[in-house]
């Protein structure tokens, strides 16, 4: 069967324009409702993903609206939630420089609404699993509400759990990511989960969470400690006046990396001389 053609319990991207956009699961025999008419969905089942459709009634609306099929960008912007969100392009660099792919098992603690934990069950696929934890009984609803409408249930487990007081009980992990207020006082259980030459991911908020969190990896033997904040400004393109936006979204957060190592003391270059070095100088042109 072709995939691109729309079937029913499928989540579509509904666009009317740049500032209305809607996450919607597909319903045979149902109906979408927005200000400017009503989509049916057994008008949009059948139909290519990338196609429009147009609201009724046509006499009095007939407004187009364009079917995509939705981006893991589209799943944390548009998803429900009640929490702040990790952005695309953190969650991009979080990927890339922890590594993330088919496969990789990963730890996330404090998942909120589940955006993130989205983008990571999508890139895992087919084969790796998330773990994702939270401490807050609403966000944990919300998290499964969400992974259910991405169809993501099978790559993700969602639970309850306090990563700095509980041992939940992992090893080996690829990667561990952090998106919580405290996250210095997670690092000497993460270094247990993580598999060697793994990573800790951790997204922070403030420049002091930063620093702490830091310190923490130092002390635990991280290495390759490195912190980034991503600012990123779009272009308004038009005919003689193509200029970036005046609104931008001037600061997300910052995300700091570690990765886990087998710390041994060099027996080598740590040997010290049998007898005090020191060089003579007398006798030798010394400028003054």
């Amino acid at each position: 069967m072709d995939k691109g053609i729309i079937k029913e319990n499928d989540l579509i991207f509904l666009i009317l324009d740049e500032r209305r956009r809607w996450l919607v699961e597909v319903k045979s025999g149902d109906s979408f409702h927005t200000h400017r008419g009503i989509i049916e969905f057994d008008d949009i089942i059948g139909k290519s993903f990338g196609s429009c459709v147009f609201s009724k009634p046509y006499e009095t609306q007939g407004y187009k609206f364009y079917i995509l099929k939705p981006l893991p960008s589209d799943y944390i912007l548009y998803m429900s939630r009640k929490t702040q969100i990790i952005y695309p392009e953190d969650a991009g660099l979080i990927l890339i420089y922890s590594g993330i792919g088919p496969g990789s098992t990963i730890l996330e603690a404090g998942c909120g609404s589940g955006a993130l934990t989205c983008i990571l069950g999508n890139y895992v696929q087919p084969n790796g699993h998330i773990y994702a934890y939270d401490i807050r009984e609403k966000s944990l609803k919300r998290t499964r509400r969400n992974i259910e409408r991405a169809k993501l249930s099978d790559s993700v487990t969602i639970q309850y759990g306090n990563i700095i007081e509980d041992s939940l009980n992992h090893k080996n992990l690829d990667a561990v990511v952090l998106d919580m207020a405290q996250p210095w006082k997670a690092i000497d259980k993460v270094k247990v989960y993580l598999k060697l030459s793994g990573v800790v991911a951790s997204f922070s908020p403030s420049i002091e969470q930063v620093k702490e969190t830091t310190s923490a990896m130092k002390n635990n033997g991280f290495y390759d400690i490195k912190s980034y904040e991503l600012i990123k400004r779009k272009i308004q393109v038009k005919n003689r006046a193509t200029h970036p936006e005046v609104r931008m979204i001037g600061h997300t957060g910052y995300i700091t990396f570690g990765r886990a190592v087998e710390d041994i003391e060099n027996p080598y270059r740590s040997k010290k001389p049998k007898y005090e070095e020191f060089v003579d100088l007398d006798g030798m042109p010394l400028r003054s």
